[in-house]
Formats: C-alpha cells, structure tokens, sequence
C-alpha cells in the first residue's frame, strides 16, 4: 500500500511531463491515494469575480462558480478551508506564497482530521504546479480569461509580477482595470535583501505606444534595481528610456522602498497621486504629501535629480499607491470617485478582517460598479501592510464548518 509520502512524491515525478490539461486528472489521482473520493481544481478568473474548473478526465464542460455566493468563493475570500454542513466536501485554499490562485474541492465519506490535513498539502502542492506550468500552457492562462484581450493589455500582464507577494513582515498586494484593455498603468514589486521595492507607472494615453511605454518603463526599473541603482538611478533611467525612444509619452510614477527592519519608508513621486497612509483605522492626511517632481519624459532628471522623500512608519501602517484614474472615476451622473471613498473602502473591508488582496478585490468591484463596469481610464493600485509584529503568529488556512446552507 502506498504511503502518504509516496503518492506525493509520484504527483511530483509525473507533474513533469504532463500538459496543463492532464494537471487536475493527475491531482485527482493523488488525491485517491490520499484516501479521498475525489478532487476539482478551481482557478480565479482575471477578475477575480469568478472560479472556472480545470478540465479533467470524464467532466463535461468546465463549471464556474461565484467568488461572492458559493462556499468555493468564501474559500478563496478568506484564505480558510470551508466544510459543507455534512461534512463531506471542503474547499481548500490554493495559495502561491500568499497569492490567491484558487481552490482545490476535496470529497470523501467522511473528511477527518488526518485526511483533512493531507488535503490541505494537496492543495499547496496543486498550487506549485499551476504556477509552474501556466508560464507555457495557453489553456491554464485561458481559464483565468472571460474575453479577449487587446495587445497593450497582453504585454502588460507579461511584464506583470504576482498580484500578492509578502513575508512575515510586509504584505503587498495590487489590482488593475481595465484588466483586458490595460491602456498605460503598470504596477511592479518585489523583496531584496533590505525590504520592499514598490513601483506605479502611469503612461499618457490609452493605445499600443502607451502600453509599450509602460512596459519599457517597468524594464529599465528593474534592469537599474537589479543591477544595485537607486531610486534616483531608477527614475533617471526610465527618463532616459522615454525620452530616447516614445518622445511622445509622458509618464507620472511613484518609485518606493520600504525598509522592513525598522519600516523607513523612502518614495520618489514624479507627478503623480500622493500615495496615502492608513494608521489604525484612520487616513493620515497629507503625511505623504510632498511637492510632486515632474512627470517622466522630458528628459530634464539627468540635469535636475528628483527629490527623495522618507517617512519612518509604525507597524500595522498600511500605504496606498494609486493612479489618478481610480479618484477621478465618474459615475453616469458625473460623481467622482474620489480619494475619500477609496480610503473609506479600504478601511472598511480591513476592519472587518478582509486580508489586503481581499479588501482591494472588493473596491475594485466598487470601481467598475461607480462606472456602470465602463472603465474609461486604467485604475492601478497597490496596498502595502508592514507588520513587523505579526512573525509567526497568523494562523492560515484553519477549516470551520459553515451551519448556513449557502452555495
């Protein structure tokens, strides 16, 4: 009879040579090992508004369940296993790092304990191997689509790194819209060996030249990072980058780093939105206000270097990047949305316990419903928590049972 650490150990060694296809069958044929009746693999969609199924051997159509109405949903809302009221099926969490994919749905007679537990590597293992191979399968990168896609926005979400990254100290999470007609936003960050490295770009206009400015943007930030530059090298490079080759772009840009050992928060703003500080439950207005530089482009930051500005944070502190087509999106009767009710939204859905990635899902569905779901600019933004204090204390991905019929 096999071994719990022999069917893993199989899972990994087939997962080699097999498609994006053939990836929730071979989970599926794990999971039977584990002991369970059977296993769905479900991702979110770009949205983040819908759960599609991976094809497996033997189903018919893909199913689609809702992030908001179903127990799969309220597994991915919250990052926690959800148990049906009898008992034999869970949703569990499928987690890259802590980048929400999906979920993985496992059932069984009867889900103990130990099995429970063995479901719950299952999932983070099914979640190594859909990001390993959605890099070369078109099929994992189409589940995650509802419509087709316009060229700027493909070669932004190229250039794009995952929505959520984190440690034990600092968590940072983004979303951007239009997700299928990205015009010329663009968000990066990263961790090095100091702490937290935070970019938003906004380039003029809303075509190809945008998007490809945007992308060259985000590539001369990092080739200047990585090869040990500044904020202010940063900045004069991807001046440099938009004066010699889109002459007719401009570009604002917020160029950050967060220090994650005693939270020295240190930005370079070149014409954009000040970003915001969130303490306690409250805006800090103005904290983060410095007279903007100006926008990229002109090619005057070589001659003029921007100005770096620092503020030490508190732990718990949490900072809002944005672009200005989140504040100023209209509603039909001509209501901006504004910096207030961004902030307010924010809050809100953090007080009541919503994780970063989960409270900017939730204002960005406000965003699309303020505009009747018409985007008429690109809406970016970046949240970024340090908790220096929360090093091995979180729980994550604990089962409840659900007493309420719901999905």
């Amino acid at each position: 009879m096999s071994t719990y650490e022999d069917v893993l150990a199989d899972l990994l060694a087939r997962s080699h040579l097999l498609s994006g296809r053939e990836l929730a069958g071979l989970v599926h044929d794990a999971g039977r090992g584990l002991g369970l009746q059977g296993t769905a693999m479900y991702v979110a969609d770009l949205q983040q508004t819908r759960l599609v199924a991976l094809p497996q051997p033997g189903a018919a159509r893909p199913e689609t369940v809702d992030v908001d109405t179903s127990l799969a949903g309220l597994a991915y809302r919250t990052q926690q296993v959800q148990r049906s009221r009898d008992g034999s099926t869970a949703w569990l969490p499928m987690i890259d790092g802590i980048e929400r994919l999906g979920v993985l749905m496992v059932t069984a007679p009867s889900l103990d304990g130990a099995l429970l537990k063995r479901s719950e590597t299952l999932a983070g293992v099914a979640a190594l191997l859909v990001v390993s191979k959605s890099s070369h399968s078109d099929l994992l990168v189409e589940a995650e689509r509802t419509r087709p896609m316009t060229v700027q926005a493909e070669l932004l979400w190229a250039f794009l790194p995952p929505r959520t990254i984190g440690t034990a100290d600092v968590t940072s999470s983004a979303v951007l819209e239009p997700a299928y007609d990205i015009g010329g936003d663009t968000f990066d960050h990263t961790l090095d060996d100091s702490g937290l490295h935070l970019t938003v770009l906004d380039s003029m206009g809303h075509d190809l030249a945008s998007g490809g400015a945007s992308a060259a943007g985000l590539a001369a930030c990092r080739a200047t990072r990585r090869s040990g530059g500044s904020l202010t090298d940063i900045v004069t490079a991807i001046d440099r980058i938009l004066d010699q080759w889109f002459t007719d772009r401009l570009m604002t840009a917020v160029v950050a780093h967060l220090d994650t050992a005693d939270g020295q928060l240190t930005w370079i703003n070149c014409g954009h939105p000040p970003p915001l500080l969130i303490r306690q439950g409250r805006v800090l207005p103005q904290v983060l206000a410095r007279e903007p530089d100006l926008p990229l482009g002109w090619g005057f930051v070589a001659e003029s270097p921007p100005t770096e500005h620092s503020q030490r944070l508190q732990p718990g502190d949490r900072i809002l990047l944005y672009s200005d087509g989140v504040t100023e999106a209209r509603s039909r009767g001509g209501d901006l949305y504004g910096e207030e009710r961004l902030a307010d939204t924010v809050i809100r859905a953090t007080a009541a316990g919503a994780p970063a990635p989960e409270a900017l899902r939730r204002l960005i569905q406000g965003l699309r419903q303020h505009q009747d779901h018409k985007l008429r600019d690109d809406a970016t933004i970046l949240l970024t928590e340090w908790h220096p204090s929360d090093r091995g204390t979180k729980p994550r991905g604990r089962a409840r049972d659900v007493r309420s019929a719901r999905g």
